[in-house]
């Protein structure tokens, strides 16, 4: 990909929404520096031990996350100015006056901002009492608007009756919006299930990505995209739970998913064989395995020349294919060099620019 244009520090395009896990801090550990920028990874963090700070701090230069803790106990382990490395606090809308100063504290500390995570199934209060929390958080994190990114995160999106909800509420939340000079808006939710081992094994299943879908429709206010990455907004479908060799492929509008649980042969001839037929599909990108560092580790593995390695690495493959997708996706620049964000447009270019798929362009990747 190339890096961002001119010269001017590149502003985040893409939020992922991603579980604080080894399989997605390694897909982030492997983002090319002049694209790790675009990325402002939000980390969810049900677990903490000494390793996540440490993790954190391994990430590549230019890449700062924003943390969400609210999952964890109030105390002063859980404070993020305390683990001495560059993040973002996530703040809610329901956190303690003790966490929102200990939130304060780490935006003042570090990147100078913080994301208020407004969540449309769980925050419904009317417009007033919206605009009371947000100004209580401003308040006791001695932050401004200007100071502060509005994600908001309309969750589990897996059906059309979700979509035409989620829309309504995500469009009388952007008109609440407008009453401050938010230093960004997203727009984020999931669109897998919260488990894939219901699906069909040994050959590729379709999944619409209806998160995609979601910003497309209310990507007309301006606001940029977010999504759960290849996991759902409910936990758990990083993490199959009959352990079957597992990868979610992102493509344009889709996933395709794939389960292997072939006879006869050793997981890493699963694997194997997994990744052949991934690599042979029509979705398989042009450049190949110069597309992502995931799909550099899916071919190895599927001209046999690595192991079948372990579920934290097929979701950590998947990610960082996946990252590379929806960037893809996102990065067509308007005249003025920045990234456009009408979806319609964007979808049309997408389906319009892409290079044929010959036997050449194939061979090459």
């Amino acid at each position: 990909m190339e890096p961002a244009h001119g010269g001017r520090a590149a502003e985040p395009v893409y939020r992922p929404i991603l579980a604080c896990r080894r399989g997605e801090l390694e897909a982030l550990g492997h983002l090319d520096v002049t694209v790790a920028p675009l990325v402002a990874p939000i980390l969810d963090i049900d677990i903490l031990d000494a390793s996540v700070p440490e993790a954190l701090a391994r990430l590549p230069s230019g890449l700062v996350p924003a943390v969400d803790v609210s999952r964890l106990p109030d105390a002063r382990e859980t404070e993020l100015v305390r683990w001495g490395v560059p993040l973002v606090p996530v703040v809610g809308l329901g956190e303690s006056d003790r966490r929102l100063v200990a939130h304060g504290a780490a935006a003042r500390a570090y990147a100078r901002r913080a994301v208020i995570r407004l969540r449309t199934r769980r925050d419904r209060s009317g417009p007033d009492a919206t605009t009371a929390a947000v100004e209580r958080i401003w308040r006791f994190t001695r932050t401004a608007p200007e100071q502060c990114d509005l994600l908001v995160d309309a969750g589990d999106v897996c059906c059309p009756a979700d979509l035409r909800e989620a829309e309504w509420r995500i469009r009388r939340l952007l008109d609440w919006s407008r009453r401050y000079a938010w230093r960004s808006v997203t727009v984020a939710s999931g669109g897998l299930p919260p488990t894939l081992a219901r699906l069909p094994t040994d050959e590729p299943v379709r999944l619409e990505r209806w998160d995609w879908q979601l910003w497309e429709r209310v990507a007309d206010r301006d606001v940029g995209y977010g999504d759960y990455g290849v996991g759902s907004a409910q936990g758990g479908a990083g993490q199959p739970g009959d352990r079957l060799p597992t990868m979610c492929y992102t493509t344009d509008g889709a996933w395709w998913v794939y389960r292997w649980s072939r006879r006869g042969g050793r997981g890493d001839d699963r694997v194997a064989d997994l990744c052949r037929t991934l690599v042979s599909a029509p979705h398989w990108p042009v450049a190949g395995a110069a597309f992502s560092w995931g799909d550099h580790e899916i071919l190895r593995r599927a001209r046999r020349v690595a192991g079948a390695g372990s579920a934290s690495a097929w979701t950590a493959w998947s990610t960082s294919h996946h990252l590379a997708q929806v960037l893809t996706d996102l990065r067509y620049a308007g005249p003025d060099g920045r990234p456009e964000w009408n979806g319609v447009d964007t979808a049309e270019r997408r389906r319009s620019s892409r290079p044929s798929r010959g036997g050449d362009a194939r061979r090459a990747g």
